[in-house]
């Protein structure tokens, strides 16, 4: 399966071709194919997405899409930290973590 994704030109998310737009959800993505370049070359002349380029991937048997390259993979999925674990700068006791 060749799937398209790139970055939004205005927001700079993460979005996969649908086959007809971009979406932020991978699961969404539809195999490209042989279209590829061609949808790439249309949608970097219209400059809706930044960077846009073709991955391998594969549709699981539950229907998500699961990118071929880790790199995709996390792309994908979203930053790796997690939220619940980051510095909260309003914590008056940050400031004497940090320094």
């Amino acid at each position: 399966m060749r799937v398209l994704t790139g970055n939004d030109l205005k927001t700079g998310d993460v979005v996969w071709w649908t086959g007809e737009t971009w979406s932020r959800h991978v699961d969404e993505a539809v195999d490209a194919g042989e279209r590829a370049e061609e949808i790439l070359a249309a949608e970097e002349a219209a400059r809706r997405v930044n960077v846009p380029y073709v991955i391998e991937a594969t549709r699981e048997e539950d229907g998500s899409v699961r990118p071929a390259h880790i790199k995709d993979r996390i792309r994908a999925l979203g930053p790796t930290v997690r939220p619940d674990l980051t510095l909260k700068p309003k914590d008056p006791e940050a400031i004497d973590w940090v320094i």
